[in-house]
């Protein structure tokens, strides 16, 4: 993100009067809590905020559902021409919440996806961030504005879960600074914890419990998945949000170099694929089928069925390692 740009934003910030500010669909920590950072500091600065999600994201998987989603609305304003919009942790225009954002007067996009699109009629996208959090939190020391409690929280738990509890490789100096003067602001990181990992409801442990169940293995074993029906979440008692962080438990099996987890949805599937190695980039794989993401964190929908999209994923994966294994037998959901 550039000084230069990074400038342009905060003079809109000052200028504009009325914001609408919203993120992708199916929002993960870093978009909610981007969202919620984003609508704090524009109240700290006595503007007009309307914060937009998508009606089917409401209520947000049980893990946000502590966040202050009160003033949420589904649906632009009618007068958007109006507005200012800001989009926070969205890699391409198609996955906002609606395609009207288009008629705002000035589109700003806030991300740090390296495959962002650049979308938006002013642009702050710095892929070396650990997460948008990150970057929001960096316009709050640019306007020296000092977040609430509940706005610290909501960027806190942005920064933690997209550097998977500061752990993962974009995890950088930057991320750890923030994290401690998020601290200083009040945050209890035991308590963060707490609500978004423990607590778990009966319903995502049977889940997680039937993927790893059904958990399978190709290419000797370095593409790992697991094919989720709409049976087992029925036989589980599980929402759809449920199989948040799925993906994460096959990325960990040892030899697994690319983690696939393949869910249905009414209209197809939707995959979430992870890597573990900087030598393949799963975002490259996503943005085949429409999708994108991260180098080692992306996904898509598609309305393959599970064979040919296994098959397809799999030589995106020889493709990128440069070589032409066979593949493990392989088993499918019903």
């Amino acid at each position: 993100m550039s000084r230069d740009g990074q400038d342009e934003l905060l003079r809109l910030l000052h200028a504009g009067e009325r914001f609408v500010v919203t993120t992708h669909q199916n929002p993960d920590g870093d978009a909610l809590g981007s969202l919620l950072g984003m609508e704090g500091l524009l109240k700290a600065l006595g503007k007009e905020v309307v914060p937009l999600l998508a009606g089917r994201d409401l209520p947000p998987p049980p893990e946000y559902r502590h966040l202050d989603l009160g003033a949420v609305v589904t649906e632009p304003p009618q007068d958007l021409s109006t507005y200012i919009a800001i989009a926070l942790d969205c890699g391409n225009f198609d996955r906002l919440p609606s395609p009207r954002l288009a008629e705002a007067r000035t589109l700003v996009n806030i991300d740090h996806h390296h495959d962002n699109t650049g979308f938006g009629d002013l642009n702050l996208v710095q892929p070396t961030a650990s997460c948008t959090a990150e970057i929001v939190f960096s316009l709050f020391e640019g306007l020296g504005v000092r977040p609430s409690r509940g706005v610290a929280e909501a960027l806190y738990i942005g920064v933690v879960t997209d550097t998977g509890r500061f752990m993962y490789e974009n995890t950088g100096p930057a991320a750890h600074r923030m994290a401690a003067a998020l601290l200083e602001s009040g945050v209890d990181p035991a308590a963060v914890y707490h609500r978004l990992y423990e607590g778990m409801p009966e319903g995502k442990v049977a889940l997680l419990a039937r993927a790893l169940n059904k958990l399978s293995r190709r290419l000797d074993g370095r593409l790992t998945y697991c094919v989720l029906s709409h049976e087992d979440f029925a036989q589980s008692g599980a929402q759809p949000s449920y199989s948040e962080g799925v993906v994460d438990h096959l990325r960990a099996v040892e030899g697994t170099v690319v983690a696939a987890l393949i869910r249905e949805v009414d209209d197809g599937y939707k995959v979430s694929l992870r890597s573990t190695t900087d030598q393949v980039d799963v975002s490259q794989i996503a943005r085949r089928q429409g999708g994108g993401g991260h180098r080692r964190a992306a996904g898509f929908h598609t309305t393959l069925a599970p064979k040919e999209l296994l098959a397809f994923v799999e030589a995106e994966l020889v493709a990128q390692l440069g070589e032409g294994a066979p593949s493990a037998p392989a088993t499918f959901a019903k």
